[in-house]
């Protein structure tokens, strides 16, 4: 790759291209399984599973999946949150060279129709609380067999005579069908050797949607290529983690891209201990972290405010920790500060889309952090700003415009959507639709999406500005501004806040405030405070379903 301003801020360890191995996702497995064998994979409330076992696992299920008719192309959905059979399963299906289609499984039984309908999936396996739903699609889709699975299958023994006690929100019977089959039955024993199957460097490993909160979802295609390269260029970034010997805290679900590439696969690839966390909650991962001590610390932006807000946070030791990482969101730069001062560690901001595997960016792992910035390039890749009018203008350094990436993690493309993959990639190059500058060094700062800018009275208004303003008032925890209708100025401000505990604030006091710190068209004209705002299930807040429900309300007025 030609040289760049940003290689100049690499770390030494780090090389500005790579001799990438040509190993895909399930061989990697393999290697983990012959090298690590007695090491932990996978731990789940006590429940521990070593790499030659899991190997095995996923040997036997891919063994099971081989007699239900599953073959080399055929699209599989995974639908459950992190517990050890979405690892087996992802497994087992590249296996076989199938694909794996990931959903979140909080989904809407519409949501769930259209990308089973849109990813062509005939075989399901999901949690048992999904099950009825499942079957409820059954006429709407072409889901024909569905594999059952429960969150206690792989606890100790103690744990799972108690967990339906303990956790009945979470535990279902399973409904008695003839299309629902259970999940342990087909990865608990072996069915013969299973056939060897050529699983091809750029072949399709893995469909991930994008959205479906905000319309028709798309399904991005990331080939073994996309996400093997990404987990080596991650690998290379963090130069200093030791296969074999440590562990990674699992809050990035697994059927989200940050998950699936940066932890699930880099930690199989690295050999790393996942230490499970089902239910990404800032409590329970406090509990965990202490309980398990990882030495890589990565969550989304709304974890680490609710650790904040922990009392035991202040007073805990963490200092096993080697590494804070926070993606998938922007992260406020208080919340930046206030975990350097409680806890002691920066915080390491990425930056990516679900159409690069997800890496693109990330500030150095061990070298100098930009507040606010979502970093540099990684390994290999480039980055271009250009003018959002024509897309075809590159600006100067310091000037904010549309951000574009190239790299080998770059999708192909969206499954079935030839025009919707000719309008965002262009001569090899993704047009993320996000608004961001490079300073002179390279650094990149999101300044917002391209849909969510504001344009009101002729200003151009980016919400996250204002959203920085809002943290910084001590008595708020979360904030959200957007844009809504406006009979003068064609769109208005309107900021939704969330206090800290126990914290009153009236319009006028946070009026003042912010009066003081935006400019005056930049200024919420409307406040609305609520208990919680929304958020998908990576903890990204979801501006626009605020911005929707504001549409709706004002029609219906």
């Amino acid at each position: 790759m030609e040289e760049r301003v940003w290689h100049k801020a690499y770390d030494a360890e780090v090389p500005p291209s790579i001799d990438y191995k040509e190993i895909v996702l399930p061989e990697a497995l393999r290697r983990s399984a012959r090298d690590y064998g007695d090491v932990a994979a996978l731990v789940m409330m006590g429940k521990k599973i070593g790499y030659r076992e899991l190997d095995g696992m996923v040997d036997a299920f891919a063994s099971s999946l081989l007699e239900l008719g599953v073959q080399q192309g055929d699209r599989v959905a995974l639908i459950m949150p992190n517990i050890p059979q979405i690892v087996i399963a992802a497994f087992a299906v590249m296996r076989l060279g199938a694909v794996v289609v990931m959903h979140n499984p909080l989904y809407t039984e519409s949501e769930l129709e259209h990308q089973l309908n849109d990813s062509g999936c005939k075989l399901a396996v999901c949690l048992d609380l999904l099950v009825p739903r499942l079957l409820s699609l059954r006429e709407k889709t072409g889901v024909e067999k569905i594999i059952t699975c429960h969150i206690r299958d792989y606890l100790p023994f103690i744990s799972k005579q108690l967990f339906p006690l303990l956790k009945r929100d979470m535990h279902r019977k399973t409904p008695a069908a003839e299309e629902v089959i259970e999940f342990t039955g087909l990865a608990g024993r072996r069915r013969g050797e299973l056939p060897p199957v050529d699983v091809a460097f750029d072949d399709l490993a893995c469909l991930q949607y994008t959205g479906g909160t905000t319309g028709v979802s798309k399904g991005v295609m990331l080939s073994h290529r996309n996400l093997s390269c990404n987990v080596q260029q991650l690998m290379a970034w963090m130069f200093d983690v030791r296969g074999g010997k440590e562990s990674i805290l699992a809050v990035f679900p697994f059927f989200h891209t940050a998950g699936f590439m940066a932890v699930m696969s880099h930690s199989v690839f690295r050999g790393l201990t996942n230490i499970l966390v089902p239910r990404p909650e800032p409590a329970t991962v406090l509990d965990l972290t202490l309980k398990y001590k990882p030495v890589y610390f990565p969550c989304v932006p709304s974890i680490f405010v609710g650790l904040l807000n922990d009392e035991r946070l202040a007073g805990a030791d963490l200092s096993f920790i080697k590494g804070c990482m926070s993606g998938a969101a922007p992260l406020a730069l208080e919340t930046i500060r206030s975990w350097k001062e409680t806890v002691g560690h920066d915080i390491v901001e990425v930056y990516g889309l679900t159409e690069t595997s997800p890496l693109c960016h990330a500030n150095p792992w061990r070298g100098v952090q930009k507040a606010g910035s979502a970093g540099i390039p990684v390994s290999d890749t480039d980055c271009r700003i250009v003018d959002v009018e024509s897309g075809e203008q590159e600006l100067p350094m310091g000037e904010s415009g549309e951000i574009l990436i190239k790299g080998p993690q770059v999708t192909r493309g969206y499954y079935g959507r030839p025009e919707a993959t000719a309008e965002t990639i262009r001569d090899g190059w993704l047009y993320t639709g996000d608004i961001g500058y490079m300073d002179d060094e390279g650094y990149l700062f999101i300044v917002d999406r391209k849909k969510d800018m504001i344009i009101a009275g002729g200003y151009n208004i980016y919400p996250r500005d204002i959203d920085e303003v809002l943290y910084q008032h001590p008595k708020i925890q979360e904030a959200c501004a957007v844009g809504i209708p406006h009979e003068y100025r064609g769109e208005t401000v309107k900021a939704f806040v969330v206090l800290r505990p126990g914290e009153s604030l009236s319009e006028q006091e946070l009026d003042a405030f912010c009066r003081e710190k935006l400019a005056a068209y930049k200024v919420p004209k409307l406040y609305e405070f609520l208990d919680e705002l929304p958020k998908s299930a990576v903890g990204k807040m979801l501006r626009r379903e605020l911005r929707d429900r504001e549409m709706k309300a004002t029609k219906e007025s």
